[in-house]
């Protein structure tokens, strides 16, 4: 299964204190997001990827299990979605 994020351009982002504020402007709301997410939007940028793509991506510590929590809870928010 791959994933999308949502184009860099629909979406602002502000970040607070550790988090990042994402308003999506196709459902105007707002997520925040803790670093994992973001850095999981970022990596989406450089195109669809499936977990272990994203894991390259990210060199990512806690490998494709962490990475499939962050996906999930970014599908949940709308930023990102299954192809």
């Amino acid at each position: 299964m791959h994933y999308r994020a949502a184009p860099a351009q629909v979406l602002r982002r502000v970040t607070l204190d550790g988090m990042t504020a994402i308003y999506d402007r196709r459902s105007g709301s707002t997520h925040l997001v803790a670093e994992g997410g973001v850095a999981v939007v970022d990596a989406l940028a450089d195109g669809d990827a499936d977990v272990a793509r994203l894991v390259e991506r990210l060199d990512a510590s806690g490998g494709e299990a962490a990475v499939a929590a962050r996906l999930t809870e970014l599908i949940e928010a709308g930023l990102v979605e299954r192809l």
